[in-house]
């Protein structure tokens, strides 16, 4: 629980869990130590299949006594079976978040899974053929989602927690090739009408760990990148004084 009034965040994505494969979350144990609240940024599993769900749910539950607050990403939706995804992980008492929000020891969590679609001068525009349109439509949808999430918000520290990365900088690193596909700038649009404390999304592998939207900080906490910054707790810790 928190202490001296503060409240310590910890964020990850990309678990990619895999059935069978514990070994690869041992670490888990270890966050409680650190963190009041723990983040989970999308593609908890590896093949979005129900059992790997309730798997990785039997972990969080058994390894954590911190409440936990998720979005789902590209992964958890391969083998059409997110709602069931979600539903596993909420038998367990995480939040999931869908363009919906949650508050958990005085902070706000607002949620979306994100989409791709480019960045700046570079993002896809709705012109042409009708499939682009649609492909266009996914992101702006999402962004809406977030903007109506965010405007629900009434607490003094406000997380926005995605998949998709909102900006260019924390992609960096990856090829330059696959950045439409790694995140969208429309995702970052809310953020100027309806500030933040703070932005993590996963998604970008070999990305940056962290740049701005505006004023706006941004985490990628995918756990790749996590791990090669600390490997043994991989997660970005943020400390929230509530006091």
């Amino acid at each position: 629980m928190p202490t001296n009034g503060q409240v310590r965040l910890a964020a990850v994505g990309d678990l990619h869990y895999k059935k069978g494969a514990q070994a690869s979350v041992s670490w888990l144990g270890l966050v409680a130590d650190s963190a009041d609240i723990l983040l989970l940024c999308g593609d908890l599993t590896d093949y979005g299949r129900v059992e790997e769900a309730r798997e990785l749910a039997r972990e969080l539950s058994t390894s954590l006594p911190i409440p936990i607050v998720a979005v789902l990403g590209n992964h958890d939706f391969e083998s059409d079976q997110s709602q069931e995804v979600a539903a596993a992980l909420g038998d367990v008492g995480v939040h999931v978040l869908d363009g919906d929000t949650c508050e958990v020891l005085g902070v706000g969590f607002a949620g979306i899974k994100g989409f791709a679609g480019g960045f700046g001068r570079g993002a896809l525009g709705p012109w042409g053929e009708p499939v682009i349109k649609q492909f266009v439509q996914e992101a702006i949808a999402e962004a809406l989602k977030l903007e109506s999430a965010l405007a629900r918000l009434r607490t003094p520290y406000k997380i926005a927690l995605m998949h998709y990365s909102p900006i260019v900088e924390t992609v960096a690193g990856e090829p330059p090739e696959i950045f439409p596909y790694l995140g969208c700038s429309r995702l970052a649009e809310p953020l100027a009408r309806y500030p933040v404390t703070a932005v993590f999304h996963g998604h970008a592998h070999g990305g940056t760990a962290e740049g701005m939207a505006g004023t706006i900080p941004v985490y990628n906490v995918s756990l790749p990148l996590m791990s090669r910054h600390s490997p043994t707790l991989p997660v970005r810790i943020l400390t929230l004084d509530t006091a």
